[in-house]
């Protein structure tokens, strides 16, 4: 199953975006409800994420807030992970 043009899975976007180191753990955190979407609580790693989207993210010990600039099209080297959001500071 494919995303439609212009959003991508949670999990997907995370692990491209190199927050995790495999969508497994990915999932795991969104599952246990460490991240929201847009200031909503989000346990579904299918929900799918655009462009300006903003994506908190509570795990290692941190919550880091992302604003989604732009989705990837694979897990790449860090440089172009950093290329997919933009860092919006902490929150806590």
């Amino acid at each position: 199953m494919t995303e439609p043009p212009g959003a991508l899975r949670l999990d997907k976007w995370l692990f491209f975006a190199r927050v995790f180191k495999s969508r497994a753990i990915a999932v795991e955190r969104i599952e246990a409800g460490g991240v929201r979407v847009n200031d909503q609580p989000c346990n579904k790693p299918g929900k799918l994420v655009r462009a300006g989207d903003r994506v908190v993210v509570s795990a290692f010990g941190q919550v880091r807030a992302l604003e989604v600039t732009a989705l990837g099209q694979r897990r790449g080297p860090a440089t172009e992970a950093q290329g997919l959001y933009h860092e919006l500071g902490s929150e806590g």
